[in-house]
Parts: C-alpha cells; structure tokens; sequence
C-alpha cells in the first residue's frame, strides 16, 4: 500500500521535534456543485526542529510515533 503524501504550512513549531501542518483541499459538492474549501491539522515529525511557522512542508504517513502523530516531515 502507497503512503499518502500532502501539502500544508506549518502553523505552529513549539512542540519538541514536533510541528502541526494545515493542510488546505477544495473539492465540488456531490450535489450542488459549489467549491467548498476545508483545512486540517496534522501533527508532523520533525527530527531536527529545522522547520518554523509558515513554511510550506510535504508530510508523509509512517507508523504511529506517539498518539497524536502519524506522519514525517520529508521535504520543504
């Protein structure tokens, strides 16, 4: 099975070796057919601490790391 990989900003870079990424998708309405934009939040592995709030990051699934974060920092 592939991993997933998305594309967000980094919102928040407080946490230790952790980041929180928004990661923003639009889509069509099955029935209306109107554009509606939603955001999620997603607690990143960053082993180096190297990135800060506002850069634009890829993340990608990994095996559970604590409870909260499931996914690695891989690129900027």
């Amino acid at each position: 099975m592939t991993k997933r990989v998305l594309q967000g900003k980094v919102v928040s870079s407080k946490g230790d070796k952790t980041i929180v990424v928004e990661v923003k998708r639009k889509f069509q309405h099955p029935f209306y057919g109107k554009i509606i934009s939603r955001s999620k939040k997603y607690h990143a592995h960053d082993e180096k601490n190297k990135f800060k709030e506002g850069d634009l990051v890829k993340i990608v699934e990994s095996k559970p790391i604590s409870k909260l974060k499931t996914w690695q920092v891989i690129e900027k």
